[in-house]
């Protein structure tokens, strides 16, 4: 029998691993930094819905190119759009709030107050379309499917996740690593929930036309492979009547039809053929939807505010290619973009220049360095250009003229000291090798911009080739890394956190399908990386985001490209929506069919545009 001393002791140190992972009371939110959540445990609805919005009617979309997947967890194939209709997350990521989740499949969320554990309680009514229960047998399921046999991605995000237990048929357990991820508990309440019944006996590492099984709003009903999809709501849907679904998902179908050109596309909205387009074209939406239905009131054009964090889109250099490898190259090439020429000229004055890799925010860096942030990148002095710890400059600002002579020198001045020289109208370097690439593109509408910058480029015997290729052969190339470069965005959310490993990390470097597409490796970036992810407060991540953009942007990893604060959105006018939109996103779900309108749409026939030679 064990001493009393012994008892003592055992019962003292049980009580300091029970202080060590303390949890905090069962709730129905989680915010990053512990801050009450907007809505209280008994709220309705959110305050951008109407929770009395009549359902029915149909929304028809359009979709780019096509596909041939309805598994969007891997990293084979095309998958289809609109896909996460059909699937229930544990928790609902607030639209109007940072980064707060509600519970959804889960009505109770526990956190460890040493954040190395979260527990969710699944809802009893919870159910997949089948009628079968959702059990944390199937949550358990699904993150190690994810983990095993999905995109590389997962594996990354979910990086900091020890273990995950099924504690009893509604309750799971994520165990850690450890504490320092305040932003995983968050991450793992946006885990989709898959069935393991349906895919006991499927190969979840293959593409299928099949339509899934799912537990959310909205079931597949048709399938033509590559053309078109069709989704049905689900009558008999369990979250119909919860705080967190109340006023989303009113209408019966969403249809989405695939096109291959986005100008076809434009002029199959303007026929008729599909409801609602969100305009990615200043020119187009300046210019393009003049026709008789939009002149009689028939379509609508809306700009609605868009409040997001718009991060960095831009052309974006891939590092495995030797050419790229010096940084004054990247940052010669990046001077011979005239933005404010191809604004003038190309899109109507519609966008602003991004200077960020957190634009339109608090998270990016402004001026010289404060001590927070020289804290963070001191360590790392000897290995940063100096530009970091000096004043952000912004990208070159030209007159709008199309000439751009002042940065052709400079560029010039940046090639020869990086060792390339004009020689024979050609730009070449100590081995005679010309200074050549490729941008990989699918969409032809883009090309109008990279015209001008070809030009630009030649002026300095720079050879620019574009290359277009059809969807799937994009998406198969950037899984491979087979570019030099292409064009693309990294967006951000007003609370970033692991998605950036994705982005910036060397660990993502090699990954295929991971956003590294340049292919960065660099020990300061990951440091600053994995600080951003174990911040402690809200001080300490924006020292973390806006050190992380000075040095991306002084690495001239792209060439910045654009970007609007608003939501270019045109419909046909069936419609309607809540007057309050949700601050950070456009929330198309929470629209739905005017039943007045849609009838007096019907009963009119489709203006024809005549076009004359």
């Amino acid at each position: 029998m064990p001493s009393p001393l012994k008892l003592i002791c055992a019962f003292t140190l049980s009580i300091m691993a029970g202080l060590a992972g303390a949890e905090t009371p069962a709730d129905h939110a989680m915010t990053l930094y512990g801050e009450p959540p907007a809505y209280a445990a008994d709220f309705s609805h959110f305050d951008y819905v109407n929770p009395q919005a009549p359902k029915g009617g149909t929304l028809r979309l359009s979709g780019f190119g096509s596909f041939d997947s309805l598994n969007g967890f891997i990293s084979r194939g095309a998958s289809a759009d609109q896909l996460s209709l059909i699937y229930d997350t544990l928790t609902f990521h607030a639209l109007d709030e940072p980064f707060t989740e509600y519970g959804l499949l889960a009505e109770r969320i526990e956190r460890a107050e040493d954040n190395t554990w979260v527990r969710f309680h699944l809802r009893p009514q919870a159910r997949f379309h089948d009628g079968a229960p959702v059990t944390a047998a199937d949550v358990v399921f699904t993150f190690n499917t994810l983990v095993e046999q999905g995109a590389p991605f997962y594996r990354a995000y979910y990086g900091g996740v020890k273990e995950v237990v099924a504690d009893s048929e509604r309750s799971v357990t994520f165990h850690f690593h450890n504490g320092n991820n305040r932003e995983l508990p968050l991450v793992l309440g946006q885990l989709p929930v898959l069935p393991a019944h349906y895919w006991a006996d499927r190969d979840f590492s293959k593409t299928t036309l099949e339509p899934p099984l799912g537990s959310g709003p909205y079931r597949i009903t048709d399938v033509s492979g590559g053309r078109n999809i069709s989704y049905e709501r689900v009558a008999d849907y369990w979250a119909n009547d919860l705080p967190v679904r109340r006023g989303f998902y009113n209408f019966d179908r969403i249809v989405v039809d695939y096109y291959r050109d986005t100008g076809v596309a434009l002029e199959a909205f303007k026929a008729g053929q599909f409801d609602l387009n969100q305009e990615v074209s200043a020119k187009n939406w300046a210019t393009g939807y003049d026709s008789p239905a939009l002149r009689a009131g028939d379509i609508i054009k809306e700009e609605i505010p868009n409040l997001n964090v718009q991060g960095m889109q831009g052309f974006v250099f891939n590092l495995r290619r030797p050419i790229f490898e010096d940084r004054r190259v990247r940052k010669a090439i990046s001077l011979l973009f005239d933005f404010e020429w191809s604004n003038k000229s190309l899109f109507h004055n519609a966008y602003a220049r991004t200077d960020s890799f957190f634009d339109n925010s608090e998270l990016g860096a402004t001026g010289a360095p404060g001590p927070g942030e020289l804290a963070l990148l001191e360590p790392w002095r000897e290995q940063l250009p100096a530009d970091v710890f000096e004043e952000v400059q912004g990208p070159p600002e030209t007159d709008g003229s199309g000439i751009i002579r002042e940065q052709m020198r400079e560029a010039y001045r940046l090639l020869q000291d990086a060792g390339w020289e004009i020689v024979d109208d050609r730009l070449v370097n100590e081995q005679g090798e010309h200074l050549q690439f490729e941008f990989l593109i699918a969409q032809s509408d883009f090309e109008r911009v990279l015209l001008p910058y070809k030009r630009n480029l030649a002026s300095l015997g720079i050879e620019l080739t574009l290359r277009r290729v059809d969807v799937s052969q994009y998406i198969n190339r950037l899984r491979s890394r087979d570019f030099d470069m292409v064009v693309t965005g990294f967006g951000q959310s007003n609370s970033p956190g692991n998605e950036q490993r994705e982005y910036w990390h060397s660990s993502s470097a090699d990954n295929p399908g991971s956003r590294n597409l340049m292919g960065l490796q660099d020990p300061a970036v990951d440091a600053l990386v994995e600080g951003l992810i174990e911040a402690e407060s809200r001080e300490a991540l924006l020292n973390h985001t806006r050190a992380l953009d000075r040095v991306l942007l002084a690495g001239h990893y792209v060439v910045p490209n654009f970007h609007t604060t608003v939501y270019r959105v045109a419909y046909w006018d069936k419609f309607a929506h809540p007057q309050q939109s949700p601050r950070y996103d456009l929330g198309l779900f929470t629209w739905w069919v005017d039943a007045e309108k849609a009838a007096r749409l019907k009963g009119k026939p489709v203006p024809v545009t005549v076009q004359e030679d």
